[in-house]
């Protein structure tokens, strides 16, 4: 279903060159072609409240939890791991099995990314900065709603990780 309308034929290369950029990056990439108002995201940040409340109940944002994992001394975070990955595969493959699309008709599409060295050295530098701050990306914000406002410096490192990846990105092995 592509709604979208393009004024020339550059533009549409331009949308589907910077798609398939954007693809490199992704583990999926659904871009909506559909243009929506402001307040059809407040479900987003709805769901974003309540999955922060469950991070909360479920002690995904302790940082004792998070220690203890990289410890070895609990089950606890690898078994929430364990089961959302789980969860994960099961549905990917109804998606793919059932070629199911998004509420507003348009197709899912789930990129095959080709393993490469690059993942080894990202997944160190993650996992050493989960284990030291004792926070990865998604829970930062739950940790600051529960007023564990040093997380700010975690916060803003993340963010600025981020930004140097983007400079360097080119430079690195891929």
């Amino acid at each position: 279903m592509d709604d979208k309308v393009y004024h020339n034929k550059q533009e549409k290369a331009a949308f589907e060159q910077d798609l398939k950029v954007r693809e490199l990056d992704a583990i999926e990439v659904n871009e909506s072609r559909l243009q929506h108002r402001w307040y059809h995201n407040v479900k987003y940040i709805i769901a974003g409240f309540l999955f922060g409340i469950v991070f909360v109940k479920a002690e995904i944002v302790s940082w004792f939890r998070i220690q203890e994992m990289f410890r070895l001394q609990s089950f606890h975070m690898y078994g929430i791991i364990g089961s959302a990955v789980v969860v994960a595969a099961i549905s990917l493959w109804v998606i793919r099995r059932f070629k199911i699309k998004t509420i507003y008709g348009e197709d899912i599409v789930v990129n095959v990314k080709p393993y490469n060295k690059g993942v080894i050295f990202g997944g160190l530098l993650f996992g050493l900065g989960w284990a030291i701050t004792g926070a990865c990306p998604g829970p930062l914000y739950a940790q600051l709603g529960t007023g564990a406002t040093v997380v700010i410096i975690t916060l803003l490192s993340a963010l600025a990780g981020t930004w140097v990846y983007g400079l360097v990105r080119d430079k690195l092995p891929h």
